[in-house]
């Protein structure tokens, strides 16, 4: 848990989520009323300590947060309207009764994410010294004490959510974390609603419950403030304000029970989820991805999104960098950009990755929809596309709303029928625990280096870092060296005193580290992921599928299977590569065929008159080759389709879908699950994964763009 700096008077209220506990219960003892004329005093003492004040102000012809010294900073008087594609402000007239209100504007398009979450942060810096070592330097953020002064209750739920998120999860964000601790809340109860704002049928707002240490509702002439926290009620307490009169207090309550009833336009959360992923293919993405241009305003201004990406910096002569973390959106076509392309190449795919995360797979990951109903996506889409309408299209309405439908079938091409949803307390039960993971990257010695194709090679790098001589096979690390991206790499052996990896130059970053020589240094953090469950084969027949660079990840397993052989029964291993010249492991491999314990078949995709072995896919080396069954268990790596069309060969011989694996490849930048990128379906591939059983993906796989 977050709290506050016990040397701080006004250390914010922790985490919380909206819902929990409501602050009219707090002991913060009865509403008090503050004059608007003492607003000045509140400002004040929210400065005390040189505490940096941010309020809503007018800036560029719109509402922005921003830090403030003064209450005539404020946007006294203005007010807005929201539609679709649009958000005006325009001023009360001076003899109005509410002219003086200072928070009836429209809630600020960027909310407070900029404030707690900022688009920007240091995160590592590289250098290498005059004799060749590298020093990593990781960034270490300190929080700077700071109020926030007319937070919503929409950003009050957004900011529970990136507390579960980024808090919560199995790695901390720590400069979220520096710039949560010392944190300050009041919060302001909406007295009037745009008609693009949908909190209501969220169950987030208007009025606050939780998550704030000042809770003010405005009236012409003054605010009525509850205290919800110790923090808060120790600012009440210094104000030494009176109590609320009853009819204060019930035209405060009257005013959001007004806002709440006039949001009429909605979102329908009954079955949401199960409506939403069971039209994966329905021609309403197609219609919605013809408007949409992909600009990504919507993930912006979203109060909730967390994706981020890194860019790196460097010298000229690039021996120093940079890494920064800086926000990021699955609508840019980069997003989802591996080595063999995008997986999400249309527009289509990318809506759809969005929409279904927001009001689907959030559940499985945390709990709750990842949408608090703030409806800035709806405001501030060039092309006013809304979600509710979208939602109503394309996941059709709530059960409750329609008659008793048949079930859709599942189609005939899917691996097994979709998972089904799993229970928010135990999802998922397969992530790594908090404070697990590896934060920091450490520097390790490049030993040697083999090539073992035109453009593939194996390091051989040494360490003492207990963490990464503990990896296991199947584990990924990230490696950095000054000046470029910090790629995913799968370790492909594993020694007492460090490890391999197989790399194939398939960018700037990889290209780079095949041609390293002995001696470098390297800077890795690890091991990340999920590993090869190789208890599951134990007392069972093992087969072993690899594809092309795919056999370099099944390289350790086999390792471990051999160590401790005598726990298994057949060991079969079958291989694929484009062309003779594209062999993986050569000599490995014929020495494991030249073994009366193990079976090894290689086939090539094509060949020339010089090659005498098998030529074709791998999965035409089963049709020959007897002993799979339900004895089974089953390890495939290789491209997404030779994977698929292997597990479904399989499964024809008789091999169990929960005793068949796969470890799949997905742009992975942080490696710990809080960029975004990686994310298929409820899962986040780099620490959900990257192996999974047929069983848990489902038939997620087969849907093209997901």
């Amino acid at each position: 848990m977050v709290t506050g700096r016990e040397s701080d008077p006004l250390a914010g209220p922790g985490l919380a989520v909206p819902g929990q506990a409501s602050v009219a219960g707090s002991d913060g003892g009865p509403p008090r009323f503050l004059p608007r004329p003492e607003l000045a005093r509140l400002l004040e003492r929210l400065g005390d300590g040189g505490r940096t004040v941010v309020g809503p102000t007018v800036a560029d012809g719109a509402i922005s947060m921003a830090p403030m010294s003064s209450v005539d900073a404020l946007p006294a008087g203005w007010v807005g309207r929201s539609v679709p594609g649009r958000v005006t402000l325009e001023r009360r007239a001076p003899d109005d009764p509410g002219a003086a209100r200072v928070f009836d504007h429209p809630i600020p398009g960027a909310g407070i994410k900029a404030i707690t979450f900022p688009s920007r942060v240091d995160r590592l810096s590289l250098e290498t010294g005059a004799g060749g070592e590298l020093r990593v330097r990781a960034e270490v953020p300190a929080g700077e004490p700071t109020a926030i002064l007319g937070v919503r209750a929409c950003d009050l739920a957004a900011l529970a959510t990136h507390d579960r998120v980024l808090l919560g999860g199995p790695a901390v964000d720590p400069d979220y974390a520096a710039r949560r601790s010392d944190l300050l809340l009041v919060a302001v109860e909406c007295a009037q609603a745009g008609s693009t704002c949908f909190c209501a049928s969220m169950g987030t707002g208007p009025e606050v419950t939780s998550g704030a240490d000042l809770v003010l509702a405005e009236l012409d002439d003054g605010f009525v403030v509850r205290a919800a926290s110790p923090a808060g009620t120790r600012v009440v307490s210094d104000l030494d304000l009176e109590i609320a009169a009853r009819d204060r207090t019930d035209a405060a309550a009257a005013q959001v029970a007004a806002t709440r009833a006039s949001m009429t336009d909605g979102v329908e959360l009954d079955g949401l989820r199960e409506r939403l992923l069971d039209r994966l293919d329905a021609p309403g993405w197609d219609d919605v991805a013809a408007r949409c241009v992909a600009c990504g305003n919507c993930t912006l201004v979203c109060p909730t999104c967390f994706c981020t990406g890194t860019e790196v910096s460097s010298d000229l002569d690039g021996r120093a960098s940079t890494t920064e973390r800086i926000w990021d959106s699955c609508f840019t076509a980069g997003f989802a950009e591996v080595a063999g392309g995008s997986f999400r190449p249309r527009h289509r795919d990318r809506y759809r990755q969005w929409l279904t995360h927001k009001f689907g797979t959030w559940w499985d990951q945390f709990g709750s929809p990842g949408c608090v109903g703030c409806g800035r996506c709806v405001a501030w889409c060039p092309v006013g596309i809304d979600i509710r309408r979208e939602l109503r299209v394309i996941a059709g309405p709530a059960p409750s709303a329609t008659a008793a439908a048949p079930a859709p079938s599942a189609p005939a091409s899917a691996l097994v029928p979709r998972t089904p949803a799993l229970d928010p307390a135990e999802a998922p039960a397969y992530r790594a625990a908090p404070g697990s993971i590896p934060a920091d990257h450490v520097p390790v010695l490049l030993r040697s280096i083999r090539s073992e194709t035109a453009d593939t090679a194996t390091l051989r790098l040494e360490t003492r870092d207990p963490a990464l001589l503990a990896a296991r096979p199947g584990q990924f690390v990230m490696v950095a060296v000054p000046a470029f991206a910090i790629p995913p790499i799968s370790i492909s052996r594993i020694h007492p005193d460090g490890f391999e990896l197989t790399i194939r130059a398939a960018g700037p970053s990889t290209t780079f580290l095949t041609r390293l020589r002995p001696g470098a240094e390297l800077a890795v953090r690890g091991p990340l992921g999920r590993p090869w469950p190789i208890e599951d084969a134990v007392g069972r027949d093992v087969v072993i599928v690899g594809g092309g660079i795919g056999l370099a990840p099944l390289r350790g397993l086999v390792d471990a299977l051999l160590a401790d052989r005598e726990r298994f029964g057949a060991i079969r291993i079958y291989v694929g590569a484009r062309s003779p010249r594209d062999r993986l492991f050569v000599e490995e491999l014929e020495a494991l065929a030249a073994r009366d314990d193990v079976l090894v078949r290689v086939t090539v995709d094509r060949a020339g008159p010089e090659w005498l072995g098998r030529v074709g896919v791998v999965t035409q080396l089963f049709r020959t080759i007897q002993g799979t069954g339900a004895g089974v268990t089953a390890f495939i790596c290789g491209p997404e389709r030779m994977m698929v069309a292997t597990a479904d060969t399989l499964a024809d011989h008789g091999v169990p879908p929960e005793h068949t694996w796969l470890t799949l490849e997905r742009r992975m930048e942080c490696g710990v699950g809080l960029c975004g990128h990686c994310q298929l379906g409820p899962r986040f591939i780099c620490h959900d994964g990257p192996v999974f059983s047929v069983v848990e993906l489902g038939g997620d796989l087969r849907v093209e763009g997901r």
